[in-house]
């Protein structure tokens, strides 16, 4: 540059042509913004298993690397394996959990006997009477008093699930044809999401192989005058992302094993079940965790309320341990997000893609946020 600040045209000439570069590379994504989350997930596992890929390619055999693609090759059948025993432990454990849970549905439902019906009738109205609701809900009650005003609800139970248990059954008959295209949906759409997974588990394999040499072509696409900047900047993007991808996933697993074992010592039903989810909804940050925590103490006052106060108890518990010992030990400060911006970007990605956008949310505003902090500074220091 002169001492006017103007670069030679020389200079202008190749920022220009970078500057062209990058807006062709940003209109690609824009215009192939439908495949975009794709990739995005094939660079996020190749981010998550990058260390491991690292660690292996330094150790030596004979005086020789292992080359990274066959790191890669072996970070993948470790995975594999890991989902073949995480399947047979899942499996059987969610179809013994669903056998209960069906068992029970019919069970009840054989106990809705005209008596029974009555009976919680009769139930029904002393509550309400208790409460200051006069009320006639069983047929005697019905018979004896006849169009009283002082009753304020008066419902026939027996008739009224009568109709439901008939309304069911007409929806049955009518909506056969539509169950069986809903189930060859969720087939079809189980299929693609397996094809899918296998598309974003051979790019990344990719990526991973070839890591170096994208990194080499992306610097190449910076002037040099700002490619200690970008360095810099680079580098604050992967501390972020370490806290929130990696991070994340380690925490997941934590609380998922918390809540089993909570789950277990206070004797929940469907405990593997409702771990499972808790596991899995953890990767959504705030909305994730309350979600998943609603069955688990719905499920436990269904037992008895003390068992729901103590698995409530319980579950916070784990999330004060994440909040002041699991977060700054594993994610660190570079890695934290103001919550604010967290439901701002978890919202933004479920209204945009759906479900996949609520996972890929808290990384990309992890990207933005280093990003927006890196230009701050840097107007600050000038």
């Amino acid at each position: 540059m002169d001492v006017t600040g103007t670069p030679p045209a020389g200079n202008r000439k190749r920022l220009v042509l970078l500057a062209g570069l990058w807006l062709f590379l940003l209109l690609v994504a824009v215009v192939f913004r439908g495949v975009l989350l794709v990739f995005a997930g094939a660079a996020l596992i190749a981010y998550l298993i990058a260390p491991g890929v690292n660690r292996l390619s330094k150790v030596r055999i004979r005086g020789h690397a292992i080359p990274r693609w066959v790191a890669v090759l072996l970070l993948y059948a470790l995975f594999f394996v890991g989902v073949y025993l995480f399947v047979v432990a899942l499996v059987p454990n969610i179809y013994a959990e669903l056998v209960r849970i069906s068992g029970g549905a019919v069970t009840w439902a054989r106990t809705l006997t005209p008596e029974r019906i009555e009976e919680i009738a009769a139930a029904a109205e002393a509550w309400l009477r208790e409460r200051g609701i006069p009320a006639a809900l069983s047929r005697r009650s019905l018979a004896e008093r006849g169009p009283e005003e002082g009753v304020q609800l008066s419902l026939d139970l027996h008739l009224f699930v009568e109709g439901l248990i008939d309304r069911a059954a007409e929806l049955l008959e009518e909506n056969v044809g539509d169950i069986v295209a809903v189930s060859r949906g969720i087939l079809t759409a189980v299929l693609a999401g397996i094809f899918m997974t296998f598309f974003m588990l051979m790019v990344a394999a990719f990526l991973s192989i070839d890591s170096r040499a994208i990194g080499a072509y992306a610097r190449s696409l910076v002037p040099r005058e700002y490619a200690e900047d970008v360095q810099v900047l680079a580098a604050t993007i992967d501390r972020s992302l370490a806290g929130v991808v990696r991070g994340q996933v380690t925490i997941c697993l934590v609380n998922g094993a918390l809540t089993f074992l909570g789950l277990v010592l206070f004797q929940v039903k469907f405990a593997f079940l409702l771990a499972t989810i808790a596991t899995f909804l953890s990767l959504i940050p705030i909305f994730g965790t309350i979600i998943s925590s609603v069955p688990i103490v719905l499920i436990g006052l269904s037992g008895s309320f003390g068992t729901g106060a103590a698995i409530l108890a319980w579950i916070i518990g784990i999330h004060a341990l994440e909040a002041y010992v699991l977060n700054p030990k594993i994610m660190g400060s570079a890695a934290r997000i103001h919550p604010v911006v967290v439901a701002f970007a978890l919202i933004a990605g479920e209204r945009s893609y759906g479900l996949v956008g609520a996972l890929f949310a808290v990384p990309v505003a992890a990207i933005l946020v280093a990003c927006f902090d890196f230009m701050r500074k840097r107007v600050q220091a000038t």
